[in-house]
């Protein structure tokens, strides 16, 4: 028994050291931890239970050189609340991916389903190991298994792109609920080497899938940080606010932040001038909970603002239009932004918060080549499908189409407010009082003076004391009491806990 347990030690004593110590070197002359040295930095001291260990290529030949066959993964503790964690070692030829490597992965996959465990995929690799891969035997056994892509949104799925990530790791970066990128990593399907041999393209890592290309054009990544550690701390804030699993409620933090405070720097924030652009995001963090929000897709979509919160200690997704883009007026970007965005919120229980300021949506020949009026539409299905608690808030301006995105009146929400300067209507006034009154003012002796009376009567109508009036908004409230508006009603919106019905969590994760 004493020599087994020796010999047994001295197995998984070499399988920590990973691979050569040369590729150790090099990951740390780039700036980067290794796949050891990012769980150690991710997870609780001495809460890890490795799995797979002794796991190794199924080639003999490499079956010395593939210690845990490139894949460190187990069960561990994220401020003290269980998950699984799996992350590609980049010391173990190039962190490709071998039959081994990938029947842990499902194996752990499975375990975390099963036990309604989130999942970490921090890490970087180049994708399928293509000597394993070969041929009709070698690409049949290696296929990804179709349970993996049934997850169904059961526990939250974390990534991270640390470094030059090809196939494997852009797959669960792109189909996560939350994706984090290191700047200066690079992210796409193959890699430059091959696209030159296949496509004769020649392209550099950041040019085909850069963090500016990820984070500004295509938004396949929520944030964006500066270095490992950093990439690891935004996991674990993003985690923070998420249940373990779908059957749960979102975790309740007191702030101590009173939930009736008084906002008297809305006056200041937010013009009444409805032309005026201000920052979406100083409404936004003055009426959540003291520093708790944190934003995702910061770079795209810019005239939507999407984050997380808590409003007295509750955890809610918020989604407000930014004027300091486009006036606040959405275009493709944003209605992906935001279809996405109102998946994750559904199918993990956190109730919706609606900021509006919007003139209407982005329109013209470019958005309507971006599908603007199916991206519109399929927006609006999210919203109508969604089950969790919507509560929604007119700050200026909420015209057009956009009324309905923004889940105005008829779309589920359980309660629609408005300032006392907001303006509703199915136009704005200018184009409104051009279109309808265009020749009753070609034809005037007093264009000028006539104008200006329309645009005021247009204005008084698309004020919200009419709709108001006729029950069509449930209350019209001080700016300064937003926040006491909001936790007031979701204390009653919640009253049986947040219990989504997941209608939106079997949905693309990607539109």
């Amino acid at each position: 028994m004493e020599e087994a347990i020796k010999d047994l030690e001295a197995r998984k004593a070499k399988a920590r050291l990973m691979g050569d110590r040369v590729y150790i070197d090099r990951q740390h002359a780039l700036g980067h931890l290794t796949a050891r040295e990012r769980v150690e930095k991710l997870i609780d001291p001495g809460s890890f239970i490795e799995l797979g260990l002794l796991d190794h290529s199924i080639d003999p030949e490499l079956a010395d050189k593939t210690p845990a066959d490139g894949l460190i993964a187990g069960l561990a503790k994220v401020d003290g609340r269980p998950m699984a964690v799996m992350t590609l070692d980049k010391t173990v030829l190039a962190g490709t991916e071998g039959l081994s490597h990938m029947r842990k992965g499902k194996a752990l996959h499975d375990f975390a389903q099963k036990r309604g465990l989130p999942i970490f995929l921090p890490g970087e690799g180049g994708g399928l190991r293509m000597p394993e891969g070969m041929g009709a035997d070698g690409i049949s056994e290696r296929m990804m298994p179709w349970e993996m892509l049934r997850h169904g949104r059961r526990t939250p799925v974390l990534a991270a792109i640390m470094g030059d990530s090809f196939g494997g790791p852009t797959w669960s970066a792109v189909t996560a609920d939350f994706a984090v990128m290191v700047k200066g990593a690079c992210m796409a399907v193959s890699g430059p080497r091959m696209l030159e041999i296949a496509t004769s393209e020649i392209i550099t890592e950041e040019e085909l899938g850069g963090w500016k290309i990820q984070a500004e054009v295509t938004g396949q990544v929520d944030a964006l940080a500066e270095n490992d550690e950093e990439c690891l701390d935004l996991m674990r804030r993003f985690f923070s606010y998420m249940p373990l699993n779908a059957d749960e409620e979102t975790p309740h933090l007191e702030s101590g932040d009173d939930p009736c405070r008084r906002l008297d720097e809305v006056i200041r924030i937010v013009p009444d001038n409805l032309k005026r652009a201000y920052d979406m995001r100083r409404l936004v963090r003055l009426i959540v909970d003291k520093g708790s929000f944190f934003e995702l897709r910061e770079t795209y979509g810019r005239a939507l603002v999407t984050g997380l919160g808590r409003l007295a200690g509750r955890v809610v997704g918020l989604i407000a239009n930014q004027p300091l883009h486009n006036a606040g007026a959405s275009g493709p970007q944003e209605c992906e932004k935001a279809i996405e965005f109102i998946c994750l919120c559904d199918s993990y229980n956190i109730p919706l918060v609606f900021l509006h300021d919007t003139p209407g949506f982005l329109v013209g020949s470019q958005a309507e080549r971006g599908k603007i009026a199916t991206k519109i539409m399929v927006w609006n299905q999210a919203v109508a499908w969604s089950t969790v608690p919507k509560l929604s808030v007119v700050v200026r301006k909420s015209i057009g189409a956009a009324y309905s995105n923004m889940c105005g009146p008829s779309m589920g929400s359980d309660f629609v407010v408005a300032w006392p300067i907001a303006q509703i209507s199915f136009t704005g006034d200018e184009v409104g009082v051009n279109v309808v009154y265009g020749r009753q003012l070609a034809e005037s002796a007093h264009p000028a003076e006539e104008r200006q009376e329309l645009l005021k009567q247009w204005a008084h109508n698309s004020s919200p004391y009419r709709a108001a009036g006729k029950h069509l908004l449930d209350d019209v409230i001080d700016p300064r009491d937003t926040r006491k508006f909001l936790c007031q009603a979701l204390d009653y919106s919640c009253r049986r806990g947040v219990k989504s019905q997941r209608l939106l969590a079997n949905w693309p994760t990607g539109f």
